[in-house]
């Protein structure tokens, strides 16, 4: 028995002596291969890694990228076809939605700096109210129609007392000659538009309605550098130049004159002046 086991033992001692040195050496070298081979594959994905990660490949992957995002050629034209179909639609209403859109568009805006003009118009009446009331001869007073500042009854209380106008005030217990002066949004740009209330006149320049002819409150012969007070004064002028009286005939003296008949006598003389010119009374009389 103990022979048995000295046999099967040096068996062993020979088998592992006996082994090929060379087959551990060669599992050695491909664990180190593989261990290298992996080192590779390491670098090598580094480097590109690397080789990716520089600005330029950065940017032409970001508008790769882009690109995908954007709608394509065909995608732009199908969504403007989209929009056209909506607009012709008009949410349901046909070609009422063209329409529409072709009249807001041909819609002009509003007058520019309206805003700033009816400020300039209330800075300029405001003054002339303080002008009037400070004046001493008391040549003219001014009452607000229903207080709106652009809408002023004006009274002449004096003209040229040698003038038979002036006889007849007297004659007719008549205190002033009442004018109604209405204000435009760009006044002092443009004129106001002024008429005869009370009494009742004739000739003096005075027409039907109580229309007044005079160049200076045409666009023609407008300045913004006129006053209220000013265009009294050429008025009252006006009246006796052209030998302006008191209507004492019987019925008629009674009729009132009206802010329609006056702005068509007014629209008609203007047009009859521009054609033929203006004679009389000229802007520089007064």
């Amino acid at each position: 028995m103990a022979t048995l086991l000295r046999k099967i033992g040096l068996i062993r001692l020979h088998d592992r002596d006996t082994e090929d040195p060379k087959h551990h050496q060669g599992s050695l070298k491909g664990i180190k291969g593989n261990t290298k081979n992996t080192k590779q594959h390491c670098q090598t994905t580094n480097e590109t890694n690397n080789i990716l990660s520089t600005p330029e490949i950065k940017a032409k992957k970001l508008d790769q990228h882009n690109s995908n995002d954007k709608p394509s050629v065909k995608d732009k034209q199908q969504g403007k076809d989209a929009n056209e179909k909506q607009q012709m639609g008009g949410g349901g209403g046909g070609g009422i939605g063209v329409g529409k859109s072709a009249t807001s568009a041909s819609i002009p805006p509003l007058a520019p700096h309206r805003q700033h003009c009816t400020q300039v118009r209330t800075r300029r009446l405001m003054k002339e109210l303080q002008e009037i009331r400070r004046l001493g001869d008391n040549f003219i007073t001014v009452e607000l129609v229903d207080d709106n500042l652009f809408d002023w009854n004006v009274k002449l209380h004096q003209v040229d007392k040698d003038s038979a106008l002036w006889q007849d005030m007297k004659e007719t217990n008549t205190e002033f000659i009442l004018l109604n002066v209405s204000f435009p949004d760009n006044f002092p740009f443009s004129p106001p538009f002024m008429r005869v209330l009370t009494p009742r006149l004739e000739n003096g320049y005075v027409l039907d309605g109580g229309a007044i002819c005079m160049e200076l409150l045409t666009p023609r012969g407008w300045s913004s550098a006129y006053t209220v007070e000013a265009v009294m004064r050429q008025f009252a002028a006006s009246l006796v130049k052209g030998q302006g009286r008191i209507c004492r005939k019987a019925g008629k003296s009674k009729k009132a004159f009206s802010r329609k008949e006056a702005e068509a006598t007014f629209k008609s003389l203007v047009k009859t002046h521009e054609k033929y010119g203006w004679v009389s009374p000229p802007v520089s009389d007064g």
